[in-house]
């Protein structure tokens, strides 16, 4: 009876390989699934041996290279995050019918041409013209930056919601597996389910994820602010520009989303690192220039009036714009009663070289001072700081790319399934499964044999 018994469970430790492999050579085109096996242990007793049994059901996971690969998602996804922004504000700003040198260049040109001629009417036209513009350009670029903030808010927004989508699927999935594992059921396709999930997740947000003893998983974010814990899933929320809220059971945390990873965290940057401070130094240099010229236009005359010129720039409300002026009040002259003279002409003609105070700010988009600029100069450095911003987000992608890849071919060599290995496998469980069934067929040879003999 041992020989039949032993075969018997060889037969069907045998079979129950063969279904894992089964399942490993029809799930291998399967994103995220992760090979399963079986362990087999002899079987004892005090007689000697009593078969073979299958000891667990193996589940190829390595929870460092799922961390791994995790992390690599994550960063890739903050630098791919921001990277249409930028390239959108590269072609807008060096495109000559936005480019502001373009249009401070075509401005200083006309007040050139005017000195030739102070007092013409259609000179002094072109000035108004040219004028009005340089204002449309920096209409034009400031409108740009309101609609990227406007279009990363609803991006953002759109993040915040795959969050809480995501955290709430890991959280039943905890809850079903804790479960599953309290019935001695299998659970290995509802860890793969999990694990893709976390994998989404670390798209959108830097995550720190800890095993817990009865199978489930906690996800926080990279401050340790819970995300999901258990069977219990945190809401994310925007609370205004820059600011997020977590609601986790009956408490609150509030928080920053710079430095967040993924795609939240990219988009964070973006506005903090490169938009907060193209717009400040943008307005700085409209303003900074409409500024420059009214003062200057207040210190000449256009006679026959007599009193100071009038402004041509409205600097009111942080925007530049103008003031409605007509062509024959622009204080060219240095003279109340001289209408040829082009004395403060000349001198409007030099603000192009006048140095502005503007902000600078550190690599994190902070303000770190003040600095003179020309005023000539201060577009061609933004322009300057923007390429390199780009260039080096770019560079980051890439290599972000490749560290994925990686991450990713480094889980597939331990979890992944390799069709070669598993077609070994389906001939060595199936020679199992034969030998064991001829060693059954033989006990029972055997048996009737004896019973033969006996009869």
């Amino acid at each position: 009876m041992s020989i039949i018994l032993n075969g018997l469970s060889g037969a069907q430790a045998a079979q129950a390989a063969l279904t894992a492999t089964s399942q490993n050579v029809a799930n291998a085109m399967t994103p995220g699934y992760t090979r399963t096996g079986v362990l087999l242990g002899s079987l004892q007793t005090t007689k000697g041996g009593a078969g073979v049994q299958v000891s667990a059901l193996l589940r190829f996971a390595d929870g460092y290279k799922n961390v791994q690969l995790w992390q690599a998602t994550s960063q890739l996804g903050q630098y791919k995050a921001g990277q249409n922004y930028l390239t959108q504000l590269e072609q807008v700003m060096s495109d000559d019918t936005a480019n502001i040198n373009e249009g401070i260049d075509q401005f200083f040109a006309a007040l050139n041409a005017a000195s030739v001629q102070p007092e013409s009417g259609p000179l002094r036209e072109a000035v108004l013209t040219s004028a009005d513009g340089l204002v449309k350009r920096f209409d034009s670029l400031q409108q740009l930056f309101a609609n990227q903030q406007t279009a990363i808010a609803s991006q953002r927004d759109g993040v915040v919601n795959q969050v809480n989508a995501l955290t709430q699927d890991i959280a039943l999935l905890n809850k079903q597996i804790a479960a599953g594992r309290a019935a001695g059921t299998n659970d290995a396709g509802l860890q793969d389910a999990r694990d893709e999930k976390i994998k989404a997740l670390s798209s959108l947000v830097g995550l720190q994820v800890v095993d817990t003893p009865d199978g489930t998983k906690s996800v926080s974010l990279r401050g340790g602010q819970p995300l999901v814990v258990g069977a219990d899933a945190a809401v994310l929320a925007t609370d205004g520009p820059g600011a997020l809220k977590i609601q986790f059971a009956s408490t609150s945390f509030k928080l920053s989303d710079v430095g967040q990873g993924g795609q939240l965290g990219g988009l964070a940057d973006l506005q903090q690192q490169v938009l907060g401070p193209m717009r400040t130094t943008i307005s700085e240099l409209a303003l900074g220039l409409g500024n420059a010229f009214n003062t200057q236009l207040a210190a000449g005359y256009a006679p026959p009036a007599a009193g100071p010129g009038a402004p041509l720039f409205d600097t009111s409300g942080g925007r530049l714009k103008m003031t409605g002026i007509t062509a024959d009040q622009l204080a060219f002259s240095s003279s109340p009663t001289v209408t040829g003279d082009s004395g403060n002409l000349t001198q409007l003609v030099g603000l192009k070289n006048k140095t502005l105070t503007m902000t600078t700010f550190d690599a994190q988009g902070n303000a770190a001072g003040s600095a003179p600029v020309v005023l000539g100069d201060v577009f061609t450095q933004l322009v300057g700081r923007l390429g390199v911003a780009s260039s080096l987000n770019q560079s980051a992608q890439k290599t972000a790319i490749t560290v994925r890849d990686q991450a990713e071919e480094d889980w597939k060599s331990s979890s992944g399934v390799n069709s070669d290995e598993e077609a070994i496998n389906l001939l060595q469980y199936q020679q199992m499964y034969q030998a064991n069934m001829k060693v059954v067929a033989v006990a029972n040879q055997l048996f009737d044999s004896t019973l033969q003999m006996l009869g």
